[in-house]
């Protein structure tokens, strides 16, 4: 085998390679893919025999030792490698640095597999267009450029023209870079610009080291994109792993060369995931100077951060006068976090909160928070005996809120969802800003925003429930504690409570190999309340049905039930009822639907093809005649457990429950279903109109004697009318109705949502229910301009003759800033409330 014996003398300076040159100071493979010994080529020609050759090249390196050598006869310092396969026309340069030996080569570098020698990690292959690495101290690095030098007495590199240097995820170029392998650091010079994941740092100059990170950049500019946050200084200097220090510096959130909004300063230093300081702080709109601070401390965390939340500024001019509040967040752990929310109202006094949240999982998490104040504000109000009131002394005032999950397995977990205020006018007096409304959002899909009612003057009740669930693959069980605030009751004491309620439930399913199907729930309930009856519940309602088509076009479904049910009365009022009693129920029904659906054509606007579907219904249910006798007045449910259609939420014909029944209900069902091609080509399927009308015919009530009754028969119940249009994303309709077919409407209910692209928005809300209530509710958000949103909200209680609400606001944002103000006038108050955000300043906490 071939040697190749290397002089290299400390004077030499490498090489300079006008082709385009890269270098990797670390570890990397590089295949020979030519064999370039002449003497097989030339033997192979000769057709010389192989024994012959092997004889003649053995001869050949007694002899002629030196015939694949790279000489430098000024150097005696000599280096020898052996190799499989050498041309000495392969390599441009050899030297010695260091201790290592570096081969220069004009084609492809060897394999160090291909390469005999004691100790690999001295060679160093480097060549024309190939990356070669040194690794060291497990750190590596490369470099490309136009040219290159290599200085063999200091270890430094020295690339010229187009310079690109990558080390440790990071990539630093410029126009001239120094590389000093010994001690890690790089100098970058000329439109010098190093970035790092998202973040970037450029400079006149940039020195940094590759191995501790450290460095520093001289007039020079940062950008770090998790925040959008710009900073510009003379000097820039990462003192440590997780230290920096600016001078003069200046930060802003906003892009471009002129900010809208900046802080400056002498000198910054910074502690990421800790805090940093300013000295001499300077806030500045535009280069007008609004604020000035000595010291200006603030967080500087990419994670969740300890600080203050964005404050809420109002003025009400009857209710509260100056209202401010100012949130702190507190960064507990990663599983658990806390906020204090701060709020002075100037009328009322200090109202303190705090919300507690832990993450103990994917399967347990909850949200607590609870406020409290001593309100000194004396009101009277004398609109009815539920909701009047004379206050002329302070009270003590509160509320909590608790929510809960435990997912034990995707059949067994438990849920908490408790609240409770101190008293029915605590969201009327707190409607303008609380907790619960900032948090209301009825998705679930934040495990930590999910408070499921909307805490204004509208609500009505309040419901806490406490509920294990567990099921199996053909039954469930659950166990639930219920309890009800009615805020419309004079006293709550007369309010029903589940205290508990346990119900088993039995699954549809088919009885052996039968074409029958049996169902069946079993329920305990103990309803207390404070005031009347009280006592034990339990009810068993098996049910059978046998369904079966008489056609491919009609269904039908025989279904008999019956209900047993046990009730025992544990309070201390006095009647003439057995507080014991028991009475079973039977119910025989029938069913007959249908499906029918036709698909057409349209391929109109991406809408290929439009499916209508009809479904009518038809059923027939008898229950016979029931004894009422010593029925207690918490009997439930307070409607038939034989639903039919349309009686949830329109039941009327039921009076009061499992009472006799003989009875037609019927059900139809109109729907358009489009199906869509977006422009990548995929499709998907929208509903876009739906029309559901049901009613109940009462036989009973239609055959009912008349003798000595003045009221005419009312066999039909009420229409319901549901109505849904949705034909394009920016546009829907939704109306729920109830039509007395012998005295007119009794519930209208209408919803009308209409924007465009640029998010021009209008909602209208009508409301009517007879005698009770009337009122429309309005929406509108103009996109003014580009920067400029205007908003206006409308609520009118028609029933009342009264405006509830009426806003106008308007909002002025930019890319890095915004600000509003809202006049909010009412019934009984007028409420101003500004608001302003700096993204990365006024925000300064994260939750």
């Amino acid at each position: 085998m071939p040697y190749v014996i290397v002089k290299t003398g400390k004077e030499d300076k490498g090489l300079v390679n006008k082709s385009r040159m890269m270098i990797a100071i670390g570890h990397k493979k590089f295949k020979s893919k030519k064999n370039n010994n002449m003497l097989f080529v030339v033997c192979n020609i000769l057709k010389i025999d192989l024994t012959i050759a092997f004889l003649i090249a053995i001869m050949i390196l007694i002899f002629c030792p030196l015939v694949s050598a790279v000489e430098n006869p000024d150097n005696e310092n000599l280096a020898k490698i052996k190799v499989d396969d050498v041309n000495k026309d392969s390599f441009q340069e050899v030297h010695r640095t260091q201790g290592k030996v570096v081969l220069i080569y004009n084609e492809d570098a060897l394999d160090e597999d291909d390469m005999e020698l004691n100790n690999k990690n001295d060679i160093i292959p480097v060549q024309g267009d190939a990356v070669v690495e040194n690794k060291k101290n497990g750190n590596s690095a490369s470099i490309e450029a136009d040219s290159m030098d290599y200085d063999n007495v200091r270890d430094v590199y020295h690339a010229r023209g187009k310079v690109s240097m990558f080390y440790s995820g990071a990539a630093l170029s410029a126009d001239d870079v120094e590389f000093d392998n010994k001690n890690n650091v790089a100098t970058a010079q000329g439109s010098a610009f190093l970035k790092m994941g998202e973040d970037t740092l450029q400079g006149d100059k940039i020195v940094v080291n590759t191995e501790n990170k450290t460095g520093v950049a001289y007039k020079a500019s940062a950008f770090y994109a998790r925040n959008n946050f710009h900073v510009k200084g003379d000097k820039i200097e990462k003192t440590g792993e997780n230290t920096y220090f600016i001078k003069q510096p200046s930060a802003t959130t906003c892009d471009g060369d002129n900010p809208d909004w900046q802080i400056t300063g002498s000198e910054m230093s910074v502690t990421i995931e800790g805090y940093g300081v300013m000295k001499n702080a300077w806030f500045l709109a535009k280069c007008l100077p609004i604020f000035y601070s000595p010291i200006l401390p603030f967080p500087a965390k990419t994670k969740r951060q300890s600080g203050l939340l964005l404050p809420y500024l109002a003025y009400s001019r009857d209710k509260d006068g100056i209202d401010i509040e100012v949130p702190y967040f507190w960064a507990i752990s990663p599983q658990m976090d806390a906020t204090f929310y701060q709020r002075y109202i100037e009328k009322r006094g200090f109202k303190e909160g705090a919300e507690f949240r832990y993450y103990l999982g994917e399967k347990s998490f909850g949200t607590f928070y609870g406020d409290y104040i001593e309100d000194t504000r004396h009101v009277t109000e004398t609109t009815d005996m539920a909701t009047s009131r004379n206050w002329q002394e302070m009270h003590k005032r509160w509320s909590y809120y608790f929510n809960h999950q435990t997912n034990f397995d995707s059949q067994f977990y438990l849920r908490t969802d408790l609240k409770k205020a101190s008293d029915k006018w605590y969201f009327k007096d707190f409607s303008s800003h609380n907790y619960y409304l900032d948090n209301y959002a009825q998705t679930g899909e934040d495990n930590f925003k999910n408070v499921s009612f909307k805490g204004d003057q509208s609500l009505r009740y309040q419901e806490s429930t406490i509920r294990v669930y567990k099921g199996w693959s053909n039954f469930n069980l659950t166990g639930m504690i219920n309890s009800t605030d009615d805020f419309a009751a004079v006293n709550n004491d007369q309010t029903l409570q589940k205290y508990p309620e346990i119900v088993l439930t039995g699954i549809k399913q088919p009885f052996l190999n039968t074409p029958v199907y049996y169902e069946f729930t079993g329920t305990y309930d103990y309803l207390y309340r404070g005031e009347g009856q009280k006592g034990h519940y339990v009810d068993f309602l098996p049910t059978v049905s046998a369904p079966f088509n008489i056609s491919r076009y009609v269904k039908i479904i025989p279904q008999f039930a019956f209900k047993e049910t046990f009730w025992s009365r544990d309070d201390n009022q006095t009647d003439s009822k057995n507080k014991t009693a028991d009475r079973t129920v039977f119910n025989a029904s029938v069913s007959l639907s249908s499906q029918l659906s036709r698909i057409f054509n349209v391929n109109v606007n991406g809408w290929e093809k439009v499916r209508h579907e009809i479904r009518p219904e038809i059923i027939y249910s008898y229950i016979p005649d029931v004894n009422m006798d010593n029925v207690p007045d918490y009997y439930v449910p307070a409607s038939s457990p034989f639903p039919m259609p349309g009686s949830n939420p329109f039941a009327t014909v039921f009076g009061n429950a499992l009472t006799e029944q003989n009875a037609v209900a019927w059900s139809f069902t109109n729907t358009l279903t489009a199906k869509v091609k977006d422009d990548h080509g995929a499709y998907s399927y929208l509903e876009f109109l739906r029309l559901r009308l049901f009613q109940i015919y009462d036989i009973h009530e239609a055959n009912k004697s008349m003798e000595g009754v003045t009221q005419e028969r009312r066999p039909f119940s009420d229409l319901g009318i549901e109505f849904d249009l949705t034909p394009h994303k920016y546009f829907s309709f939704m109306a729920r109705n109830v039509y007395d077919v012998y005295d007119g409407w009794k519930q209208t209910n209408y919803d009308l949502n209409v924007k465009d692209w640029r998010g021009d928005t209008m909602t209208i809300g009508y409301r009517y229910t007879l005698d009770s209530i009337e009122e429309i509710n309005l929406y509108l958000k103009a996109v003014i301009t580009e920067n400029i949103d205007g908003t206006f909200i409308s609520k009118h209680d028609l029933f009342n003759s009264r405006t509830i609400e009426n806003t106008v606001g308007i909002f002025y944002h930019k890319q890095c800033w915004g600000m509003g103000l809202d006049l909010t006038e009412t019934d009984d108050d007028v409420r101003f409330m500004f608001k302003i955000s700096l993204a990365g300043l006024i925000n300064m906490g994260n939750k």
